[in-house]
């Protein structure tokens, strides 16, 4: 089985075996498909960089091979946070296997304060459930201080999200989101899996996105203005801005020349730079 190279190192039997063992049957309602190639979750963790140094917080661990992965690539310490209480004895096996490098909660990510149990320098790698996964995206993106208390962020998606997390100006994917993590952050499709990679396989492909976080915004601009203007502008993209944007007031249509933006333009052409530059108008900086 390809996953023993890496069981090997950690003494611990295959996951599949694990799984047998503690009836760890994947349930849809919790977004869980999971990872059991413990050669894949050692190259997902080498994609997070080097770990040496840093504490890694994991959400969504399951049964534990990217928290093995982790481990067998030199992280300094793992947060794994699990809402599966069936997972918990699988991971305390391998804390037991990693003494003072694995802490376990039993709790759900959405809820859980993560701060008080993790050490900086800090990276986020995760395989997130399915059905929180962006959600907890944007929790990460989008603190009250920046910068966050993370410095990158390497995270599993459907591969559809991943292509929204990256997406340029005038492509089909491109939206709030990638203006969300382009005014912030670095962020790069680092590598792609197919669906018999997962049990059970989903329907869709996956991908991996790195986010590298920026000491500031990219652009001067105001959060909540931001979030504001991009909001309008994209729950109604096929708008022209002048329609869209009517909401700011009358005087939208000289705001948006002043930022290089054509009023006739669509939301979808419009880069983060023009966004900003639009938010900074709208504010009255």
């Amino acid at each position: 089985m390809k996953g023993l190279r890496v069981g090997t190192i950690d003494g611990l039997p295959p996951l599949r075996e694990v799984i047998r063992a503690h009836d760890l049957v994947a349930k849809k309602q919790l977004g869980q498909n999971f990872l059991l190639d413990l050669n894949l979750t050692a190259k997902i963790a080498r994609m997070a960089g080097d770990l040496s140094t840093c504490d890694v917080l994991e959400v969504g661990p399951g049964p534990g091979g990217l928290t093995r992965g982790l481990l067998a690539e030199g992280a300094r310490r793992v947060l794994a946070v699990e809402k599966d209480p069936r997972c918990i004895p699988a991971l305390e096996e391998i804390a037991a296997a990693h003494p003072g490098r694995l802490d376990v909660i039993n709790g759900d990510a959405m809820e859980v304060d993560v701060l008080g149990h993790l050490t900086p320098p800090v990276r986020i790698v995760a395989n997130l459930p399915y059905n929180v996964g962006t959600e907890l995206l944007i929790r990460w993106l989008t603190p009250a201080q920046w910068p966050p208390f993370w410095e990158s962020l390497t995270l599993m998606f459907q591969k559809e999200v991943a292509e929204r997390i990256v997406a340029k100006p005038r492509s089909d994917h491109y939206g709030r989101l990638a203006l969300l993590v382009g005014w912030r952050c670095d962020a790069k499709i680092v590598m792609h899996l197919p669906p018999e990679a997962f049990t059970p396989a989903p329907k869709v492909h996956s991908a991996v996105v790195h986010l590298t976080r920026l000491a500031g915004p990219r652009y001067p601009a105001d959060a909540a203005v931001l979030n504001r203007i991009t909001s309008m502008a994209f729950n109604q993209r096929r708008k022209m801005l002048r329609s869209s944007l009517k909401g700011l007031g009358p005087q939208v249509e000289a705001q948006l020349l002043e930022a290089g933006i054509e009023p006739t333009a669509r939301a979808e052409e419009i880069s983060l730079e023009r966004f900003c530059a639009l938010a900074r108008i709208v504010k009255g900086d």
